[in-house]
């Protein structure tokens, strides 16, 4: 596995590589004295450490010995999100990649996701696992709110739109399931590493 390590701070590292999920797992199972915090994003991972017990040579030599493990076994039970596929870019979407609207609920209600990060408003997760024959861009022109609860898609992700806001991924259907509530602890349902499906049923 290649990995590239860039010091961040003074107490912090780094690291760019393809798996990050599985490399934050085989972190997260080693408990490296020092470590605080791990920070996955697409295609890095940000190690936060203490500068009083460790420091970037002594980690970074460390994290170069890491291999990456199956983050599927370490990852916390599967969260079902009930979906009705009344999307505003649902009919949009399927002419665009040649599919029938019901084969297209069916083709996104059938993938086995993994929330690979979470960015852009709190609790807002990029679920990785989307079908390629589903990958389609961001509309042209943003909307200027999209209702929370929103499921939507975008490139090579798909996601639940947490709270109410602007946004210009392309909505296939909507959930009652909070996936962001400041009331639960912790307030995030589906957390780096979380595995998802999504299940269609009628409004």
């Amino acid at each position: 596995m290649t990995v590239r390590l860039l010091p961040c701070g003074r107490s912090a590292v780094l690291v760019e590589l393809e798996d990050v999920l599985g490399f934050q797992a085989a972190l997260t199972r080693l408990s490296l004295d020092g470590v605080e915090e791990l920070v996955p994003a697409a295609r890095t991972l940000l190690v936060r450490y203490d500068p009083a017990v460790t420091d970037a040579d002594r980690l970074g030599a460390l994290l170069r010995e890491v291999s990456p493990v199956d983050s599927a076994v370490a990852a916390p039970a599967e969260v079902v999100v009930p979906v009705v596929y009344d999307g505003e870019d649902l009919a949009d979407v399927a002419a665009e990649v040649d599919l029938s609207v019901e084969a297209l609920v069916s083709l996104h209600s059938a993938g086995s996701y993994v929330s690979a990060f979470c960015g852009f408003a709190p609790g807002f997760a990029y679920l990785s696992g989307l079908d390629p024959a589903l990958h389609v861009a961001r509309r042209s022109s943003p909307r200027t709110r999209i209702p929370a609860g929103s499921v939507a898609i975008a490139g090579e992700y798909s996601a639940v739109y947490p709270s109410a806001s602007p946004g210009g991924w392309r909505l296939l259907g909507r959930t009652d399931v909070p996936v962001w509530d400041v009331e639960r602890d912790p307030p995030n349902l589906l957390p780096p590493g979380t595995r998802v499906r999504f299940e269609a049923v009628r409004s």
